[in-house]
């Protein structure tokens, strides 16, 4: 439905007619199959309302209806997506990665090797103490991936620390609309978020720069993460908000968002916030052209709305959090907001 409605028929696309927000509500499919030397006429008669959503269908044979039914976006939601024919695929990295991890997930002791090497890695850069740290940041983060996943009644694999990549939280399920993809995207930073804020209350009741340096650190760590670049947390919600408006005015609206976004960024002096966030929107882009092939429920116009007031409060939380130990005068507390300006 993203971009398109397509119909298919054993996997044999039969029909397709453009279909977006804007689009109108009842929409006729006409298509013939060839059964036992015989060509049947057939039709599909659908009803789709977007605000709230809901899709009323009826099949029919020449002239008799054969089947009929109605949904709506829980309904989607909750349901076992069935296997449609796949876009293809370029050579991806990322891809790789997740393929050897789907690989080893049944196995706990990967997770424990994982997590052990990752600590090991961390210890020799910094330190164990905050090697520790920075695994608890990661762990918090991913399980703000975990838990979305179970509200929407995803069965969930666990994390898995990857030494100087970070942390990955695993499902075999696939998701059915765009505002799963958003909310267990944005659910990460939202994690890190909170324990940014504990770490803070924790400095200002103890009086630690340990507790200042975790909670700077942590904003830094999820702010990257909401980088609109692709598999980032922040490419999804973008992909996810652009790809569910009519037409190019998705992706002239996110190019826009963006390049207001780049001019602040600059004006606070953040030229490497700019650098990526334009990185990250040329990301976008590239995707757009395989957006049809999309099987996942767009956004509604109130859904749209929601996760880019979302996403930009979280983006300016975690920047007012570096904003605020890095103008402490601290050279340690101040180094994210030098990173962010160099």
């Amino acid at each position: 439905m993203a971009g398109w409605q397509q119909l298919f028929w054993d996997n044999q696309l039969v029909s397709q007619i453009a279909a977006d927000s804007e689009h109108k509500e009842v929409a006729h499919h006409q298509f013939n199959l060839l059964h036992k030397g015989e060509e049947l006429q057939c039709s599909l008669q659908a009803r789709v309302v977007w605000q709230p959503f809901f899709i009323e269908y009826f099949a029919s044979l020449g002239d008799q209806v054969i089947a009929q039914g109605q949904r709506n976006s829980r309904d989607i939601e909750r349901q076992t997506p069935t296997i449609t024919p796949q876009a293809e695929k370029r050579f991806s990295l990322v891809g790789l990665l997740s393929l050897g991890m789907k690989a080893l997930k049944s196995a706990k002791v990967i997770k424990v090797v994982l997590a052990s090497a990752s600590l090991a890695a961390y210890s020799w850069l910094f330190s164990v103490q905050f090697a520790l740290a920075l695994l608890v940041c990661l762990v918090f983060h991913e399980y703000g991936h975990i838990r979305a996943m179970k509200y929407f009644g995803l069965k969930t694999k666990g994390i898995y620390l990857i030494p100087f990549i970070g942390g990955l939280a695993v499902t075999d399920e696939k998701l059915n609309t765009r505002w799963q993809d958003v909310v267990i995207s944005i659910m990460g930073p939202m994690f890190g978020l909170f324990l940014s804020l504990v770490f803070m209350l924790a400095y200002w009741l103890t009086g630690l720069e340990f507790f200042a340096g975790l909670s700077v650190f942590n904003a830094f760590l999820n702010l990257f993460n909401l980088l609109p670049i692709l598999p980032l947390d922040g490419g999804h919600i973008l992909k996810s908000i652009s790809f569910s408006m009519n037409g190019m005015l998705g992706i002239c609206l996110c190019t826009l968002a963006v390049i207001g976004g780049i001019i602040l960024s600059y004006s606070l002096s953040l030229s490497l916030l700019g650098f990526l966030l334009l990185m990250g929107m040329l990301d976008i882009i590239l995707e757009w052209k395989s957006r049809h092939n999309s099987h996942l429920l767009p956004l509604d116009r109130y859904g749209q709305v929601v996760s880019s007031i979302w996403y930009v409060a979280l983006v300016a939380s975690l920047v007012a959090i570096i904003w605020y130990f890095g103008s402490s005068g601290d050279q340690v507390l101040g180094l994210p907001l030098i990173l962010l300006g160099s």
